[in-house]
């Protein structure tokens, strides 16, 4: 009984441990607002009335991996914002330059599918992308609008309070169940990108 006892012990502990581990991990590798850097590239295509075969590959990986910069380069302000802080003059320069190129992002990558025709079982699954990928950036969206309409404000110096409830509501489309999809779908189309902590 008392071997049994160590033994439950034993592995409590080590659980504990393993546990520890990943958190540590993670705290070194948060950024601070000032150590962001703004991607330069985004997804773009003039392209129209075209049938895409075999570059339609590589737009998703750029449209995906240019969604993983942007959403990692808005994470630091995002975070003060959460924790019920103020952003200065320039850190909200910088964030809402970080959220016009996501929203150009999204608005290239749609036009760029619904006005070309792509390969054989692509049409559905990249609409599936854009739309899960818009409807997560709706949070960045609505940060943006809720910050341009306060200029005055700073000016003044009153910063007023951001409800980010109302805005995080409207994305209640980005769930796992959907994400898996669109894995399973660049599983089967050989598609790497670094969205989703798949290509690091």
């Amino acid at each position: 009984m008392r071997w049994i006892f160590y033994c439950f012990l034993i592995i409590v502990i080590l659980c504990g441990c393993s546990q520890k581990e990943p958190i540590v991990d993670m705290e070194d590798e948060i950024l601070s607002t000032q150590d962001v850097e703004i991607p330069d590239n985004i997804f773009t295509s003039e392209k129209q009335n075209k049938n895409i075969d075999e570059e339609v590959n590589l737009s998703i990986k750029t449209y995906l991996d240019s969604y993983e910069e942007l959403t990692n380069a808005s994470s630091p302000f995002l975070d003060v914002l959460y924790e019920g802080e103020d952003l200065s003059e320039n850190e909200l320069k910088k964030f809402e330059k970080i959220s016009k190129l996501t929203k150009e992002n999204d608005e290239n990558f749609l036009n760029f599918i619904l006005k070309n025709t792509l390969r054989e079982g692509y049409q559905t699954e990249t609409k599936r992308i854009s739309q899960y990928i818009t409807s997560s950036n709706e949070i960045l969206y609505g940060l943006d609008d809720m910050l341009s309409n306060i200029t005055e404000d700073l000016n003044e110096g009153i910063i007023p309070e951001i409800n980010l409830g109302s805005i995080i509501s409207n994305t209640e489309a980005v769930n796992g169940r959907e994400q898996k999809k669109m894995e399973d779908f660049l599983d089967a189309k050989d598609i790497s990108t670094k969205a989703f902590g798949r290509d690091r």
